[in-house]
This record gives structure tokens, C-alpha cells and sequence, in this order.
């Protein structure tokens, strides 16, 4: 039997799926032409990882299970702030050193993956 979600994942999972759909709507319409190439291509690969992510959050919150469910839930989202939001900021113009934190981002998402798949592998036990 599927257990309840708390209203915070509901809201984060809510949240992050609805930006990402926002935001690459605003992309595709409100930036283009305003935009070069390589701003179009930075706001496609944060949108692009947005989404993605967003949906693991949705497997996170109905598989994910004790701490390391919730660390898989803290690293999507904390993923999707630092990779995406860096590179959304890059797209619109922020400075350079920005893309700092791009990969810091990027070792969220690959804790969140190995925090979803030890919750995974516990599961039928």
C-alpha cells in the first residue's frame, strides 16, 4: 500500500515540475531573439535537467523511503537550484564565476540518483 507524502514533497514536487514546464515555455517564447545561441542552448540544458529531475523527485516521493529517501529528495532539489538555476543565470547574463556552481549542482544530482537506489534496493526487503 502507497504511503501519504507530506505536504512539504507535495509542494516541492508540485513546484519543481510546474517551473520547469514555466520556465521552458518562457524560453521558448519570451527569450527567443533576445537570446544568442549559447544563452538558448544554456536555457535548454537547465530546463532539459529541470525536468528530468523534477520527475525523480516524483519517483523519490512515492519509492523513496527513510533517510536515504530523503536524501535523494534534499539532493534533486538542492540539484536543481545550483545546476539549473546556475545555468539559467549564465543564459541571462550573470558573470562568469557563476558556472562555479554549475557542478556542484550536477554532484547533487548524482547523490540523489545513489540515495534513490539504496532506498530502491531496500525496498523488498
Amino acid at each position: 500500500m502507497r504511503q501519504p507524502v507530506s505536504t512539504r514533497v507535495a509542494m516541492l514536487v508540485g513546484i519543481a515540475g510546474a517551473s520547469a514546464v514555466l520556465l521552458g515555455a518562457f524560453g521558448a517564447h519570451a527569450l527567443r531573439g533576445v537570446l544568442d545561441g549559447r544563452g538558448m542552448e544554456l536555457w535548454h540544458t537547465a530546463v532539459n535537467y529541470h525536468a528530468w529531475h523534477a520527475l525523480a523527485l516524483v519517483m523519490t516521493a512515492a519509492l523513496g523511503r527513510g533517510r536515504s529517501g530523503r536524501t535523494a529528495l534534499f539532493a534533486f532539489g538542492t540539484g536543481i537550484v545550483l545546476f539549473s538555476g546556475s545555468l539559467y543565470a549564465l543564459a541571462l547574463g550573470a558573470p562568469r564565476w557563476v558556472g562555479i556552481i554549475t557542478p556542484l549542482g550536477g554532484l547533487a544530482f548524482v547523490l540523489g540518483w545513489l540515495a534513490l537506489g539504496w532506498t530502491l534496493r531496500w525496498r523488498n526487503e
